[in-house]
């Protein structure tokens, strides 16, 4: 069963609160998450601050009780000197140890969340329901796991900084008045600008910076289709088609990048160039002031210093506000992902009986497009240690009903009970446990195969039983290292034949009380599928339903379904099906043909 997701946070709807408040919001969120590295990395921030200014007012004083002084008089008290050395290594000394507790601890706090964040989409992507994956690109995917997640939490790192600076701000200006309220109003001017300055940036840099992230998962889209499918791009000279592709699909991300750094090569150097035209003013008035003995020369020497501190938190919480527009988008696109359905567990789940399972299905409907139905009111039982043959024209629906009896999509209407219990009802780990779907294409890790058939779940001599089953014993026992052969990616360094035996045995081994095998032999020779088929019926006790094209598969089945027209339209042994169904013996037919043009091109029994 499906459940509906829902955002978890308002960046989901940034456009109608503005960018602003929900990069507020998702600062917030992150500092929710994670609250004890953050709030030391505050700490070390504050620390920071608090020396910043203390260096600018010993600064201050060092100039008026020693610089000055020694320029004029040539003599300094001894102990003045050192008094001063002493502040200078103090306030050096904390002003280190905060940056160093800032720095560090923001980067515990950013690391922390990608980690939270690829947890959760990775979470998410194991709960959400076949159909999920297979409307949304696999690079897409993959960049929501790691670009987006980069680039989301990279707001993390200014962030206890410019926190931590509002103390440095207030200390700066409580300092500044005190030593000259005039110089103050000179320099404060300039911080309304660098205000407005800031704002229109986030406004504009917001649309190209989501164009950016869309671009990067088009990129990466394309890249693990031309790597996923060499061997087709390869096989039918696509190598220069999949070049062009990629080069129109990073020209695309390099322009809405390049759109991004126009944005920020006018910001930036306009938000470094307000202060300098501050410190300009104020060196101006300051001189002023010095002549006419309103103010002293370390005065002005403090007051240039607590300036440049000024202006240095605005240029961090600049570099935040040009942060926050790209990681609002990017966790925008993240919480799409975590806000689609996902599969719900059964309030009250049951667990299956450990024996051979019944199957019956009533009534069901089943449609990939509205109004094109794929199963169109399919019925039919299977008894508990059958072994049957599911028979129909390409695009009948064969795959579409296997993957429906183990829960892998869910029907639009009808029902599938197994063991007589609801498949609604059906403890997941159960259903798992009890049932297996093996596929024509089957995949392998690239790993051993002893971690292939395994998974580290279960000692190796418990699956013997099941790679004998699956007539894969000879040929692993050929192999250079045996069950401890390293396969390359999705087993490739086997021929197709024996990556279907192991992906049957690798369902073996769990000993399954439903089977489901879609057209999992084809690329068998037909002498070693037929061993495997008996072995089923004399060893496994499971009940099985086979998807099958060739007619010495359909015959060694107990009974036959004809699926036709999305419904089962007839069902018995093959010789009835063949004398009373035209059609199916005709599909027979060409099926036998198909066999004669294609023998000899089967895997041999290696």
């Amino acid at each position: 069963m499906l459940m509906t997701g829902t955002p978890t946070d308002p960046v989901a709807v940034a456009t109608e609160t503005g960018s602003f408040r929900t990069g507020v919001a998702v600062l917030w969120r992150y500092i929710k998450t994670h609250p004890k590295p953050f709030a030391i990395a505050v700490t070390g921030s504050t620390i920071y601050a608090s020396m910043a200014v203390g260096g600018a007012v010993v600064l201050g004083r060092i100039t008026d009780t020693v610089f000055e002084p020694a320029l004029t008089d040539g003599d300094v008290d001894p102990a003045t000197v050192w008094g001063t050395v002493a502040a200078v290594v103090i306030v050096a000394a904390l002003r280190s140890a905060g940056v160093i507790t800032r720095r560090y601890y923001a980067a515990v706090t950013s690391r922390r969340m990608q980690v939270t964040l690829r947890t959760q989409i990775t979470d998410h992507y194991i709960n959400t329901p076949l159909s999920f994956h297979r409307s949304k690109p696999t690079g897409e995917l993959l960049a929501h796991a790691d670009t987006d997640v980069e680039v989301a939490v990279e707001v993390i790192n200014p962030l206890p900084f410019s926190l931590g600076l509002v103390l440095l701000i207030a200390f700066s200006v409580i300092a500044l008045i005190v030593a000259d309220p005039v110089l103050a109003i000179v320099g404060l001017l300039v911080f309304p600008a660098m205000a407005g300055l800031n704002r229109y940036y986030t406004k504009r840099v917001e649309g190209p910076a989501e164009k950016t992230q869309q671009r990067i998962g088009d990129v990466s889209s394309i890249a693990h289709e031309s790597y996923d499918g060499a061997l087709v791009v390869k096989t039918l000279g696509l190598e220069t088609h999949e070049v062009r592709r990629l080069e129109v699909a990073a020209l695309r991300l390099r322009d809405a990048r390049m759109d991004v750094g126009k944005l920020r090569s006018v910001f930036e150097p306009t938000l470094d160039a307000l202060p300098n035209l501050g410190v300009i003013a104020i060196l101006s008035v300051g001189g002023w002031r010095i002549s006419t003995g309103a103010l002293t020369t370390g005065e002005l020497v403090q007051v240039m210093a607590l300036f440049t501190l000024l202006s240095f938190p605005m240029r961090v919480v600049g570099f935040l506000l040009e942060e926050m527009p790209r990681s609002v988008v990017a966790l925008g696109r993240i919480d799409e992902v975590l806000a689609a359905d996902v599969m719900q567990d059964p309030i009250d789940p049951i667990e299956l009986p450990d024996v051979p399972l019944a199957v019956a299905v009533s009534n069901l409907h089943f449609e990939f497009v509205a109004g094109e139905p794929v199963l169109d009111g399919c019925s039919f039982t299977l008894r508990p240690g059958e072994i049957v043959a599911l028979v129909g024209a390409t695009g009948a629906g064969k795959s579409t009903l296997c993957e429906l009896l183990i829960g892998l999509v869910d029907a639009d209407r009808g029902s599938i009970t197994i063991g007589g219990v609801a498949i609604e009802r059906i403890a997941p780990a159960s259903l798992r446990s009890q049932t297996a779907l093996v596929f024509q294409e089957s995949f392998l890790f690239a790993d051993s195969v002893e971690e292939n058939l395994t998974f580290g779940e279960v000692p190796l001599a418990a699956a013997e039983r099941a790679v004998h089953l699956a007539q894969a014993d000879r040929f692993i026992t050929n192999l250079e290292a045996g069950h401890n052969t390293v396969l390359g990616e999705r087993g490739v360094t086997l021929s197709g034949g024996q990556r279907q035996r192991v992906a049957l045995a690798r369902a073996l081994v769990r000993n399954p009380r439903l089977l489901v095998l879609d057209d999992a032999t084809s690329a068998v020779d037909p002498t070693v599928e037929a061993r495997i088929l008996d072995g089923l019926k004399a060893e496994l006790q499971t009940t099985a339903l086979i998807v099958a094209h060739r007619v010495s598969t359909i015959a060694l089945a107990d009974r036959v379904l004809f699926l036709r027209d999305g419904v089962i339209a007839a069902t018995g042994s093959h010789a009835d099906l063949v004398a009373s169904e035209p059609e199916y013996a005709a599909m027979v037919q060409a099926y036998e043909a198909e066999a004669e043009a294609e023998s000899g091109v089967v895997d041999d029994d290696l």
